[in-house]
């Protein structure tokens, strides 16, 4: 017997905003892909926290990123999220490192699965969230825009 999901109901669960985030969030309203560098060190870290985990420096700054990267690691999901999660399956979850060598969790889209592989070169693509944000998720790129 299914489930049937209203037709307001998000494809899939939108991440919550934690204070130390929202300039990351904020971003996104714009399609804009944005890292947090520490500026004693001068390195991007991720996920967005207080204090860099590189240097333990405490000034952050936000920085545009170039939103390309290549696939670090993969998985392909079989198995179904809640019905009222429902992104379609099976999909994939990847980290993708990006240029500036950091890692990003996400979903590679625009690319039949059995496609996917580490070192793939990706772009992020946005989805749009309920409330006007848009979740980063990536796609592959082509040839002559890879590195």
């Amino acid at each position: 017997m299914s489930t049937k999901v209203p037709a307001d109901t998000p494809l899939r669960m939108e991440p919550p905003i934690s204070p130390g985030a929202e300039p990351f969030w904020e971003a996104t309203r714009e399609c804009r892909l944005v890292l947090p560098w520490c500026l004693a060190c001068e390195r991007p870290f991720f996920y967005p926290r207080e204090v860099c985990p590189l240097c333990l420096g405490t000034a952050i700054a936000w920085r545009p990123a170039t939103g390309t990267g290549v696939v670090y690691s993969f998985t392909i999901e079989n198995r179904p999220p809640p019905a009222a999660f429902s992104m379609g399956k099976p999909y994939v979850v990847a980290l993708v490192e990006l240029d500036e060598g950091v890692r990003l969790m996400g979903n590679i889209v625009g690319c039949p699965l059995e496609k996917t592989e580490v070192g793939m070169p990706v772009s992020v693509t946005w989805e749009a969230l309920s409330d006007g944000r848009h979740l980063p998720l990536f796609e592959p790129r082509r040839e002559e825009n890879a590195r």
